[in-house]
């Protein structure tokens, strides 16, 4: 069995799936996020070809912690798929994933025009990555 990452965004939403030891958390895909019935399809299928057993979502805040506007859009992104499917879902804070994914794919050399589709499914391992590191402490 395996975890899901989703890093959320309103024009993809990045994949990453852990292995099934859950220590290493690898990018997958990013999926648009509209039209959303197909990306609820696509994501179906994820979770019955990976065995997913938990979905962890990133949670946008503030550099003060407080939430905004992005954090209350995931807030309703995760009510819809709790509804939807029945693998349990959990959000962990995000801060600063995309910009640490932005970071990862320049110092890797990846071209500007490459980096825009591979920084959420980036951001999304990187999120996965440090859930998956907390779990071993």
């Amino acid at each position: 069995m395996r975890i899901l990452a989703l890093d959320h965004g309103t024009k993809r939403i990045g994949v990453a799936v852990s292995d099934e030891l859950k220590m290493i958390a690898q990018p997958l895909e990013y999926v648009p996020a509209e039209p959303f019935a197909d990306f609820l399809a696509r994501l179906r299928e994820i979770i019955c070809e990976k065995e997913v057993e938990l979905i962890l979502i990133g949670m946008p805040r503030n550099m003060n912690g407080s939430y905004g506007p992005a954090a209350l859009k995931v807030q309703d992104f995760v009510a819809v798929l709790k509804d939807a499917l029945a693998v349990p879902i959990k959000t962990l804070d995000e801060r600063l994933t995309t910009v640490q994914a932005q970071r990862f794919l320049i110092q890797g050399n990846v071209r500007r025009e490459k980096r825009k589709e591979k920084v959420d499914k980036t951001a999304a391992a990187i999120l996965l990555q440090s859930y998956l590191e907390s779990l071993q402490t």
